[in-house]
């Protein structure tokens, strides 16, 4: 019995020995943790007590202006600036070299004098007669309105050349003498009669040749074959002759003013 005990005893001592290492172990830890704790307790009673920020003073500070660094061409005036102030003034500047606009003020009081000259061009064209659109020497009353139709009863034998029938359009009456207007139709053969040469003097004559053929001789111009659909216009005072025009011969005429004179050669 008492081996038994002793049995008991040894193996209740060997637990107690090995339960000691786990609760030093432990105990350490603890230890530990209360250093700890105690170290963070004190660290957060030696910060100082901040106090709450306002509104005012969360917002953050305006930035200050960067200040423009000076460049090539600033560094450069406080440069030349002190150059002058170096520069004594009894020192003439240097001439910058004339340019091309310089030269052209220095000219320009060249051109001074010639102004006379304008001016008096100017006069002379001022003096001089203006050119006029032409005019109609032959006066006349108010134009009034007038329209003429085809009726061969309207060819007689009245106008100017016995050789011819004249149908008068009524333009006469209308512009109060001012114009006339007819159409002509020759009456065949052409014969010595009709060949003699003649002039006009009216401010305008013109022919348009509406059927047939003439041929005429204008002084300076020689023999022109007018056929239906040509149209001339004699100037006052030209010389010419009929020399001969087919049998259907027909021709508008136009003559300013309806009166005017006609000279045989």
């Amino acid at each position: 019995m008492a081996k038994a005990a002793t049995g008991r005893k040894t193996g209740a001592k060997k637990k107690a020995a090995a339960k000691k290492p786990v609760a030093a172990a432990t105990e350490k830890k603890a230890v530990a943790a209360a250093t700890e704790k105690k170290a963070a307790a004190a660290a957060t009673e030696k910060k100082p007590v901040v106090p709450a920020m306002t509104a005012a003073a969360k917002k953050p500070a305006a930035k200050k202006p960067a200040t423009a660094k000076p460049t090539a061409k600033a560094k450069a005036k406080p440069a030349a600036a002190a150059k002058k102030a170096a520069t004594p003034k009894s020192q003439p500047a240097k001439a910058k070299p004339a340019t091309a606009k310089a030269k052209a003020k220095t000219a320009a009081p060249a051109k001074k004098p010639a102004a006379p000259a304008r001016k008096t061009a100017t006069a002379k064209r001022a003096a001089a007669p203006r050119k006029t659109s032409a005019k109609l020497a032959s006066k006349a009353g108010p134009q009034v309105f007038t329209v003429s139709h085809l009726n061969e009863a309207d060819f007689k034998a009245d106008g100017l050349r016995p050789y011819a029938r004249y149908r008068d359009l009524g333009i006469a009456a209308a512009t109060q003498g001012l114009c006339q207007a007819h159409v002509i139709r020759l009456v065949p053969p052409c014969t010595d009669e009709v060949r003699k040469r003649h002039l006009h003097e009216p401010e305008l004559q013109l022919i348009y040749v509406l059927k047939g053929w003439i041929k005429n001789e204008f002084e300076g111009h020689g023999e022109q074959l007018m056929k239906a659909g040509t149209c001339w216009l004699q100037p006052p005072g030209i010389k010419h002759t009929v020399l001969d025009y087919s049998d259907d011969c027909e021709m508008l005429e136009i003559i300013v003013p309806a009166d005017f004179k006609t000279i045989e050669l």
